[in-house]
């Protein structure tokens, strides 16, 4: 019997080491196997394997989901403390699932635990076969006694052996969002991460680029872009041993923020969003885009609406009278929408400035006497749509609001009041606060049928903080916060499904795919100035299609009427200028503009971006936007600070039929210029191989070139 029980137990062994669990995309495969410890290793991320599956396991892995307080030397991706004080976590495999949501998705779960302590990790994957995208996240639950506590929880481990290794990083500040910096990876651990709680990108975006052997190349070498969904604060870890292997951990920041998880409760990490390709990073853009589209943001497939913004032409003072002349010009511009901006709101301390009444969502008597209801009504009759701002997070010191909950604000107890922009957090993992959240969204749509659009603005980052809800658990503060903010979210979709929301905070404090999903666009950038705007938008191209990111006109920076069109209309297109101060010409020349917009915005929108000429290594940058079925093509040409005597070389297009003619045009031409482009006609093995050139004239700085090329 022993002898038949030995027998078993080694069938068994070689059994589950020769298991082979693939996760597979058109174009990658992650695959795992478990060792001979039992343990769930990586053997392969990269190009497809064939057969797609298969059993001839190597057992030459790094374990999948390190733990801590074992014998790994790395960072760990989970780290628990036992009620016996046991800081360590063995996995072990336990079995795996898959199943075929539909003919696209794929999902996986990998089930481990530790043999001596009664936790459960599930590895979860979701696999978008024709995007090439991978969602990863992770649970963690328990049955011991007490609760453990949970100190590091990552979404997900990758590991990569490769010669080098570039991080492309995308960071900024306040106007200087997602700058590009690249840099080699060495030996040791570079961290990417957030502190900042509410605003948490605000310095750092949550997204990268990882090329392997070579520098980042934009159609050529492997390339991985990984995202975390969560509005929240987020760390990624790039740590290169010494063998050099790279192990990259991608997940919530546990800084100040160890949880206590309670026997039965089920911690869920946050998705990790990434994709791979042997074509460089423009493939890998193209794929986080088709993705975003398809899954990854509200109503991807729905129009966005044009509009036109108060804010530079009255700020916050305003009333009725000179708000409602501003509809006319946007009935003359074409555009769908008038949004109300800041200051329309708070009575006993009038929202004149941002000192005050944050938190007080009522009309303003003496600015709105009739109330927004109003002008719904009067933007309906100029054949436009209405839409409102709101930053229901926050509160001003002066309001009746703080006078009123002093228990409902972020604040540290026997510490003087910290302000940023002269205003606080409220406390939203309160669930009152969340009603009262909530209630403001609702009380302004139910109130003033007809609004069609809410602008939700977050104006400062979380420090000085506490929680008087959480009393003796705050540490749970950043986490329960973000986990808040959701719920609010989903009670707002649950009544208000396709309502339009534009997600700002302070330009671009939050831009990730966990608010994505209940929001249809956001807000870059405070910095509106076209020549910004190119590398802004340049950088958020690398994960977000056209169609998510608010592009609007302004009169800031020096740049021509149309260089600044022609910037937008590579986003969402909106205004926020003085129509009235426009000449004839202008404003025929903006008319024209939207109609041109209206006309090519889905090859923009749902199309293939080509990066073809960066604004990194040129003095101009060039963008191509190309139909599923390359009938048609939109490019845009920027010449930026370019100097006397500047020679450019041809460019060459990509994403076309080399088989097809295709007939050139300049469009979007400002009234009386005379084209150098119109009507050639190029075979598109001439336009991808041999090129065209886009300064055929005279090369003049912050001048620009919108062609639509299209198939005979």
């Amino acid at each position: 019997m022993k002898r038949l029980l030995s027998i078993g137990l080694l069938l068994f062994s070689q059994w589950v080491q020769a298991q082979q669990i693939q996760i597979n995309t058109l174009n990658s495969s992650l695959v795992y196997s478990v060792n001979g410890q039992g343990r769930l290793v990586q053997e392969y991320f990269g190009k497809t394997l064939q057969p797609a599956s298969g059993n001839n396991s190597t057992q030459s892995g790094q374990e999948a989901y390190i733990t801590a307080g074992m014998e790994s030397l790395l960072d760990p991706a989970i780290r628990i403390v036992h009620n016996d004080g046991n800081p360590s976590l063995e996995l072990k495999y336990v079995s795996f699932q898959t199943a075929q949501k539909d003919d696209n998705v794929t999902a996986t779960d990998i089930i481990l635990r530790d043999p001596v302590y009664p936790v459960t990790v599930i590895l979860h994957f979701e696999a978008y076969f024709r995007e090439d995208v991978v969602k990863a996240w992770t649970e963690i639950k328990h049955t011991e006694k007490q609760p453990v506590l949970l100190t590091a929880y990552a979404s997900s481990m990758l590991h990569f052996k490769a010669g080098h290794y570039w991080l492309s990083q995308f960071h900024g500040d306040w106007a200087r969002e997602a700058t590009m910096v690249e840099e080699q990876l060495n030996k040791g651990t570079k961290v990417l991460d957030s502190k900042l709680g509410v605003r948490a990108n605000m310095y750092q975006s949550p997204m990268f680029l990882l090329s392997m052997d070579q520098a980042p190349e934009e159609n050529s070498g492997a390339v991985l872009a990984g995202t975390l969904a969560w509005t929240g604060n987020f760390r990624f870890g790039f740590e290169v041993d010494e063998k050099n292997t790279l192990h990259v951990s991608a997940g919530i920041n546990p800084y100040a923020s160890d949880y206590t998880l309670k026997p039965n409760e089920v911690f869920t990490t946050p998705a990790f969003i990434f994709t791979w390709s042997d074509s460089g990073k423009g493939q890998t853009s193209r794929n986080l885009q088709h993705w975003a589209v398809n899954y990854g943001i509200l109503d991807g497939h729905t129009p966005r609406l044009t509009l036109l913004n108060n804010w530079e032409a009255t700020g916050m003072h305003f009333d009725e009278q000179k708000l409602t002349s501003l509809f006319g010009g946007a009935a003359k511009l074409g555009v769908d929408l008038f949004l109300l901006d800041d200051g329309w709101f708070a009575n006993k301390y009038p929202r004149n400035d941002d000192k005050a009444g944050l938190g007080d969502w009522d009309n303003n008597k003496e600015k709105l006497p009739h109330g927004l209801g109003f002008l719904v009504k009067e933007a309906q009759k100029q054949g436009i749509k209405f839409g409102i701002w709101l930053e229901p997070e926050m509160v001003n010191p002066k309001s009746e609001l703080y006078t009123q909950h002093p228990d409902w604000i972020l604040r540290l107890p026997n510490r003087a009041e910290h302000y940023y922009r002269n205003q606080m957090v409220l406390d939203l993992i309160n669930p009152a606060v969340q009603d009262f959240v909530f209630n403001v969204v609702d009380k302004t749509m139910s109130e003033n049928p007809g609004i069609a659009y809410i602008k939700w603005d977050c104006n400062r980052m979380l420090t000085n903080t506490y929680s008087p809800y959480l009393k003796e658990k705050q540490s749970h503060l950043f986490i329960e916060y973000t986990r808040s903010l959701y719920k609010v979210l989903e009670r707002v979709r649950a009544k208000y499904p396709h309502l339009p929301i534009m997600l700002c905070s302070g330009g671009g404090g939050r831009t990730d795919y966990g608010a994505m999903k209940y929001f249809t666009e956001f807000w870059p950038s405070d910095n509106t100035d076209a020549l910004d705007r190119i590398y802004i938008q340049y950088g958020y191209s690398h994960f977000f299609p056209a169609n998510t990111m608010a592009a609007h006109i302004t009169n800031m920076g020096k740049q021509s009427l149309k260089f600044r069109t022609d910037v937008a209309m590579m986003g969402k297109l909106g205004y926020d200028i003085k129509v009235d101060n426009f000449t004839p010409q202008e404003l025929q020349f903006s008319h024209d503009a939207i109609t041109t917009y209206n006309r090519i915005r889905d090859i923009v929108w749902y199309g293939d971006l080509y990066r073809l000429v960066s604004p990194y290594q040129q003095p101009r940058a060039v963008f191509q936007y190309t139909s599923a079925d390359k009938q048609k093509t939109i490019v845009f040409h920027y010449l930026m600070n370019t100097r006397r005597g500047d020679v450019f070389p041809l460019v060459k297009l990509q994403g076309l039929d080399p088989k097809k003619n295709y007939r050139v045009n300049e469009i979007n031409l400002f009234p009386g210029t005379v084209s150098a482009f119109n009507n050639k006609v190029y075979s598109g093995d001439f336009l991808m191989n041999a090129g065209i050139s886009l300064t055929p004239g005279k090369v003049k700085p912050l001048t620009s070139n919108v062609l639509e090329v299209v198939a005979e």
